[in-house]
């Protein structure tokens, strides 16, 4: 009898992720759960990368257009949500597909969460206070100083996720990471994570035609629709905070486009950081047909 088995395919922003899962579910004639932590928000679509709706029409997809910007989505919802997911999949078949960029999210549901340590609201109101008064910047080095090893992996766009960050080591002396579950949860399927890659020039090159592709395709208009919005975590992100600065008269549009593709490099690096850690993931590039690799 077959093993269920769930094939997570990882790899850095624009290196053609949902094209191969795609082409893998298809092959296998299964579903595809989504680990990105912006995708699931019915209110972003072009900013996101978002599978078009020929790519949705191929193969049924969870977690896309799950939720909306005004709730809250976190690494602990995915892993609830997308073990649910995987048993309702090995009903119909002995293969689910995973793919995404969002690590703490593919980590929770590969490990499981650990509970978090209790926080000082005094801390916390101490951080919250100085963050809206002197900025992200000040939130960036403060965790850059104080846990660097979040900062090379994390979301430093993100100032929910580096507040959570710098009050727990303010609160323990410790990274926010040493709190991630040391003995992994055991599930009841078999895991193969595949990444893929590309030389960095190649990369590099796709990430600024996608950016460029983006506003084409109206990316101004859709962070138009957002402001209202704005200060929701789901918007403290790469190609809406930018552009959002644009709006507010900081400079123009041609360097906001150019902060975007500068900051989604440097995303797509912290992408890789995050999974090459992980010595379990087998890589190749993009163009393998993934079912060879299984």
């Amino acid at each position: 009898m077959q093993t269920p088995t769930v094939i997570i395919i990882v790899g850095p922003t624009a290196v053609g992720k949902t094209a191969a899962a795609i082409s893998l579910a298809r092959h296998l004639q299964t579903r595809i759960i989504s680990a990105d932590s912006r995708q699931c928000f019915r209110e972003l679509n072009i900013g996101v990368a978002k599978p078009s709706s020929e790519e949705l029409a191929a193969v049924p997809h969870y977690f896309i257009d799950s939720h909306s910007i005004t709730q809250e989505v976190s690494a602990a919802t995915f892993e609830e949500l997308a073990l649910q997911w995987t048993a309702e999949i090995f009903g119909q078949s002995p293969y689910a597909v995973m793919v995404g960029g969002t690590g703490l999210y593919i980590r929770a549901f590969t490990n499981g969460l650990d509970a978090m340590p209790s926080v000082d609201q005094t801390i916390r109101s101490h951080i919250r206070e100085h963050y809206e008064e002197q900025g992200l910047a000040w939130l960036q080095a403060e965790v850059r100083k104080y846990d660097p090893a979040f900062y090379a992996a994390g979301e430093i766009l993100n100032p929910q996720r580096l507040m959570r960050a710098l009050e727990v080591w303010m609160s323990t002396g410790l990274s926010i990471l040493s709190f991630q579950r040391r003995q992994p949860q055991q599930r009841p399927f078999a895991i193969k994570t595949i990444g893929l890659q590309l030389p960095r020039e190649q990369l590099q090159q796709r990430i600024h035609a996608r950016v460029d592709a983006m506003m084409q395709a109206g990316l101004l208009d859709e962070v138009k629709s957002l402001v209202p919005y704005r200060s929701h975590n789901a918007l403290q992100t790469v190609g809406y905070q930018e552009l959002f600065h644009y709006l507010d008269g900081k400079g123009t549009l041609e360097s906001a486009v150019t902060a975007i593709k500068t900051n989604t490099r440097h995303y797509a690096k912290r992408q890789l950081t995050w999974f090459h850690r992980d010595l379990s993931v087998r890589w190749t590039d993009p163009d393998t047909p993934l079912e060879t690799m299984l």
